[in-house]
């Protein structure tokens, strides 16, 4: 019997120290939040219900997350208006046997390649310069032989335009064919660019558009565009358009079906398609009632400036075995850079301790029948 008394005890002090660190995979949802209890926590924490998921979203607005900025649709000229760079050619006929113009036995003469100088003029023999910036290629062609009639009545003037890079568009990446695309006319629209340059590779993850104009960048997703004829935005001389994939990613930790990096796949996620993202919970280790979401708002959408957290650091928390928990989490957005933490069920280590438990009175028998 001491022998045996011995062992037991032996094996529970052992079995006291294994509960004390037990191997687990997560934290427990009471372990991450405890702090939150402490008389100056650092972060904030937030249960997340249908009651007051309206509020979240207003923080969410306030910080400017998911507002694209991007010009709508408008229309412009059918017709191309001359700028400076522009390259002009210019034929010039007359019936005239005696012309001023052409040379004997010839209609018409010729003049290629005028460019359009920086004071927005071409350069003509006997009329001197002509403006024409700003000109469509029909007013250039009026203008021109407007000069020429008291000269050489008879004449009549062809004109054509080829643009210069001042009247084009850089497509510069995320596309087919990458290129400069000059401008055929003054209503020429984003889709039109995207289409002339071959489209966007099906396999480029959520792609996003993004427009340089200036000093301004405009961004919008290409799903939004398809589908939003208002977003077709009306395109500038000078402009740049970029497709990238996207980006944004949030973080997935603890008792689900993979720890990674998770890349947005569309605009919106919300957190209970990010769990799905994740490859779900755990079910045998995940606590329903401890999926979390760590976040870090900005300094300046604190509440003291609006709807906002008190804190900067915010954990929401998500109840996966209530309706309410189930609905809120539909309906509450994911942020790039958030955390989403599924931590482990406290029933999983009173399982992993009547575990040890077991082991140690099968172990605590063989002893025991040894020893006699």
């Amino acid at each position: 019997m001491t022998a045996k008394f011995k062992l037991l005890t032996a094996f529970a002090a052992f079995l006291a120290l294994a509960a004390c660190s037990l191997p687990r995979g997560a934290a427990l949802q009471s372990e991450v939040l405890s702090e939150s209890q402490a008389e100056s926590p650092t972060f904030q924490v937030v249960p997340v219900t249908r009651e007051n998921i309206p509020g979240i979203l207003a923080w969410s607005a306030h910080s400017g997350y998911g507002h694209y900025h991007w010009p709508a649709t408008s229309n412009g000229s059918t017709s191309s208006m001359i700028r400076t760079g522009d390259r002009i050619d210019v034929t010039i006929w007359d019936s005239q046997d005696n012309s001023l113009i052409t040379n004997p036995g010839q209609r018409f003469t010729k003049i290629e390649n005028l460019e359009v100088d920086g004071n927005g003029s071409i350069y003509l023999p006997y009329v001197n310069k002509v403006g024409v910036r700003g000109l469509t290629t029909s007013g250039a062609r009026a203008k021109i032989q407007s000069r020429l009639e008291p000269i050489v009545p008879s004449a009549q003037v062809q004109l054509s335009l080829q643009q210069g890079r001042d009247h084009s568009i850089d497509v510069v990446g995320g596309v087919n064919k990458p290129g400069a695309y000059p401008m055929p006319s003054r209503n020429y629209k984003i889709l039109n660019v995207i289409s002339d340059a071959g489209g966007i590779p099906s396999a480029m993850r959520n792609p996003q558009v993004r427009l340089l104009r200036g000093s301004k960048t405009y961004e919008i997703s290409a799903d939004r565009l398809f589908e939003d004829g208002s977003k077709n935005a009306l395109m500038h001389p000078r402009d740049t358009v970029i497709v990238e994939p996207d980006e944004r990613a949030f973080t997935t930790l603890g008792a689900s079906g993979t720890e990674n990096l998770i890349y947005f796949p569309k605009d919106e996620v919300m957190a209970l398609e990010a769990m799905s993202l994740m490859g779900g919970i755990a079910d045998l280790r995940a606590d329903p009632k401890g999926v979390l979401v760590l976040r870090e708002y900005a300094a300046e959408h604190l509440s003291h400036s609006g709807p906002g957290p008190d804190m900067q650091q915010v954990v929401f928390t998500f109840d996966l075995t209530s309706a309410d928990g189930l609905f809120a989490a539909k309906k509450f957005p994911i942020h790039p850079d958030d955390t989403v933490l599924a931590t482990e069920s406290p029933v999983n280590a009173v399982q992993t301790v009547f575990s040890l438990v077991g082991s140690v009175f099968g172990l605590t028998a063989s002893a025991a029948n040894l020893a006699r």
